[in-house]
């Protein structure tokens, strides 16, 4: 993928929106006067804004971006995340969650836990939680820098050791302290309200492009009948050396039922019903203080119900926006005449200059040491033929550091699913518009930024900070305490965007960590949201012995084309072992699948065991509010039936089963 050329129409309006929302915070600095203010808003605003919030909130680097890239990926059957994996799980918090969280006046999701369970069960997710939030940040900055790397001219490289800190370092720095300073000042009503302008900024500058890469391909007739072509031969574009049926990348539900072995996902149906429908989703949206803070942030517990049910109508309808595009590239990958291709994976600044180096040591006669060489300094997958061309030219006439950087990125066969969107802005947009679309996607990712960052900020102060660390300090004090965190928070972010660019699909890897985090904890919340026997001890041990069961099923599983270690077999390498066969999975959406799986039953198993062998702490008149059984049930106050929630969800329920029907 070429670098962008901007005009200076483009950069206005790029501009224009990083002083606007930096202009949101400061706009709201006088209405801070709190800590509550600051972490949780007060309590104050309408549920249209933490409707759109709470979707734009998900709409991150992750829709974005990771979503096209699983639709250039995995086709269709991406669209599950949305339809299974995510509308059912957004209409249970509203109706049979959200009075829960709300009513008991929880400030978050494990001071929650904490009034149903104990503090050690607080403490153990309110570390894992923010943990995720860091790695979600992460991943959001990652997809950003590498963004700016391709549209801004201005190219940093300066020598640090070993290391090229080069102009993804810069960027990546950049763009963090910019949702630094409006977090700073506006807390999280700043971030909520910033989510919503973020939420008409993505669908104002997408929707453009998906139009003109529909036209182009020919329609909805046309792009199925290319996918065919491309689920019959995958390698053609490095999408995969096995080839599948013609509906492979085309239908939803007819490849998963086939089996794991008839999609490019690597899943049969259990993983898509229970992995993905039931504990991930669930998990995420159920017990993610992300999405259900801005819930909370609701004026009142009506306001708070809707938020998830006013979320859900544009989330059923997201598919066309942001999966959508990554199926266009495919199919114009293999379109003659398109001049297309799928963007390569980068190579590092570091990783280049040795390539380089290597070129320049070798002759025609070394050809075949150099590229064995190359490979393993740029760890991507080469075209042996392109660098054995690039060796024979610079031995005949050497070429210039410039021209080698360009050969040697054009001789990466690995595919950067995280840069398709990029590529069809570029293709598609011209002056004016190109900069239209890519503030939407720099809104998208400082949305993912900013709404982790704030939940950071909440869950260490109030729920690790004010509970263990310093209790009884005064509102000032945790409102310094909220501000200083979300430095720490902005820094850890940074770390994390260098593991996240270990992975070339941005789905893939904010999975696993939900599968790390959000599996086991769904277990927990289900047993003891509607189980008033659950313990305490049977919680806590259970959370742990759930978590410990993701950590050793990636450590012994693997996916195919996966190194092993940070992409899982780390335990087969320390024993020594290859990698069984039975442990490599097709794919690492399967791989998250089966991990989150796994993690969920063990913690169910062993909480409610362990809860059985232990005493009950706490009587039912003090779980009232807390358990299912144990609270009164809410009467909608609502004068016309249609506003109710329970009617709303299973009209929304109603709508996504008939668009599972359309592309089944």
């Amino acid at each position: 993928m070429q670098p962008v050329h901007l005009a200076w129409v483009d950069y206005t309006i790029l501009i224009a929106y990083t002083f606007f929302v930096i202009g949101i915070g400061f706009a709201l600095r006088k209405h801070l006067k709190s800590s509550s203010d600051f972490l949780t808003s007060g309590r104050s605003i309408p549920a249209w804004v933490t409707g759109l919030a709470f979707i734009s909130a998900n709409l991150g680097a992750l829709e974005v971006v990771g979503m096209a890239a699983s639709g250039a990926q995995y086709g269709v059957a991406t669209a599950h995340f949305y339809w299974v994996g995510a509308i059912p799980a957004m209409l249970f918090l509203a109706v049979f969650m959200m009075p829960f969280y709300y009513g008991s006046k929880a400030r978050s999701v494990p001071e929650y836990l904490n009034m149903r369970f104990d503090g050690r069960v607080r403490c153990f997710n309110s570390i894992s939680f923010a943990i995720m939030t860091v790695f979600a940040s992460g991943i959001s900055m990652d997809a950003l820098a590498r963004m700016l790397t391709f549209l801004l001219p201005w190219k940093h490289e300066y020598n640090l050791g070993s290391h090229v800190f080069g102009s993804y370092d810069f960027y990546l720095v950049v763009c963090s302290a910019i949702v630094l300073v409006y977090v700073l000042k506006g807390g999280l009503t700043s971030a909520i309200y910033t989510e919503v302008l973020q939420f008409f900024m993505i669908v104002l500058g997408f929707t453009p492009v998906v139009w003109l890469g529909f036209k182009e391909v020919g329609g909805w007739d046309a792009l199925k009948q290319k996918l065919s072509i491309v689920a019959q031969n995958p390698a053609a574009l490095s999408l995969g050396d096995k080839a599948y049926s013609p509906d492979a990348w085309g239908h939803a539900w007819t490849p998963i039922i086939a089996g794991p072995a008839h999609n490019p996902m690597g899943v049969g149906v259990f993983p898509i019903v229970f992995g993905l429908g039931f504990v991930l989703s669930f998990g995420y949206w159920c017990t993610n203080f992300l999405v259900v803070q801005r819930a909370m942030a609701a004026r009142n517990m009506g306001a708070a119900r809707r938020t998830p049910l006013i979320a859900a109508v544009p989330k059923m309808l997201f598919p066309a926006i942001v999966i959508l595009p990554g199926m266009i590239a495919v199919a114009l990958a293999v379109i003659p005449g398109k001049d297309y291709r799928l963007p390569p994976v980068a190579i590092s600044a570091t990783a280049m200059s040795r390539a380089i180096n290597d070129v320049k040591a070798a002759t025609p006669d070394t050809a075949a040491a150099a590229e064995e060489k190359i490979k393993a300094d740029v760890k991507l997958g080469m075209d042996p033929a392109k660098l054995t061309a690039i060796i024979q030219a610079n031995s005949t006439s050497a070429l210039s550091d410039d021209d080698l950087k360009v050969k040697l990125q054009d001789a990466v066969t690995d595919t950067y699913y995280n840069g398709v969107t990029l590529s069809l802005i570029e293709r598609y947009c011209p002056a004016g518009l190109l900069g239209l679309a890519l503030t939407a996607l720099l809104a998208s990712f400082m949305s993912g930024m900013a709404g982790n960052v704030t939940a950071f900020n909440t869950i260490w102060t109030y729920d690790l900070y004010q509970a263990y660390l310093a209790p009884g300090k005064s509102d000032r004090h945790y409102f310094v305490v909220g501000q200083s965190t979300t430095v720490v928070g902005i820094i850890l972010s940074i770390f994390c965007a260098y593991f996240s660019s270990h992975y070339s699909n941005a789905m893939n890897v904010i999975q696993l960590v939900f599968g790390f985090v959000n599996a086991p904890l769904f277990a927990t919340f289900l047993l003891g949201m509607f189980w008033a026997r659950t313990t305490g001890t049977g919680a806590f041990i259970g959370l742990i012995l759930g978590t410990c069961t993701s950590a050793v099923y990636h450590g012994f599983t693997i996916y195919t084309g996966g190194t092993p270690g940070l992409q899982g077999a780390y335990l087969w390498h320390m024993l020594g072992h290859a990698v069984p066969d039975a442990c490599v999975l097709p794919s690492s959406m399967a791989q998250n699948f089966w991990l989150a799986s796994f993690a969920f039953i063990s913690c169910f198993i062993f909480t409610a065991g362990i809860s059985l062998a232990t005493a009950r702490t706490k009587t039912n008149e003090e779980l009232k509010g807390l358990v299912y059984s144990l609270t009164p049930k809410l009467k909608d106050d609502e004068t016309h039936f249609l506003l109710r929630p329970a009617v709303l969800a299973t009209i929304l329920l109603v709508c996504c089963v008939i668009l599972n029907i359309i592309f089944w």
